[in-house]
């Protein structure tokens, strides 16, 4: 891949930066604007590198990859292109089903 490969932010990501950064916001904005841009440089090594980020353990795919920044996950889909991030969350939160790309779900819906 290429320097310039594309770091795509879906809806879904876009928002949860928007909340974490509400969140951290509520005790120092200043902190909250130096957080997020933890989260959006260590995406842009993700884009850079897609390969370098570890597996998701919930997913059973290759081209789901994550980084982790502090407690925080950053989950993203490597394309042809570049990458695109699917979600940010904290890391002691279960990993969002409504995603549908756990591999337990669909197991079950496949046997049903």
């Amino acid at each position: 891949m290429s320097r310039a490969a594309r770091l795509r932010w879906t809806l879904r990501a876009r928002a949860d930066l928007v909340a974490i950064g509400r969140y951290v916001a509520r005790d120092d904005a200043r902190a909250a604007r130096r957080w997020l841009e933890k989260l959006r440089s260590k995406a842009r090594e993700a884009a850079a590198a897609p390969r370098a980020g570890r597996r998701v353990p919930e997913v059973e795919r290759d081209d789901v990859r994550e980084m982790i920044v502090g407690s925080y996950r950053i989950v993203y889909r490597v394309e042809r292109t570049g990458i695109s991030v699917l979600t940010v969350f904290e890391g002691h939160r279960s990993f969002p089903r409504e995603l549908g790309l756990t591999t337990r779900e669909r197991r079950e819906r496949e046997t049903r």
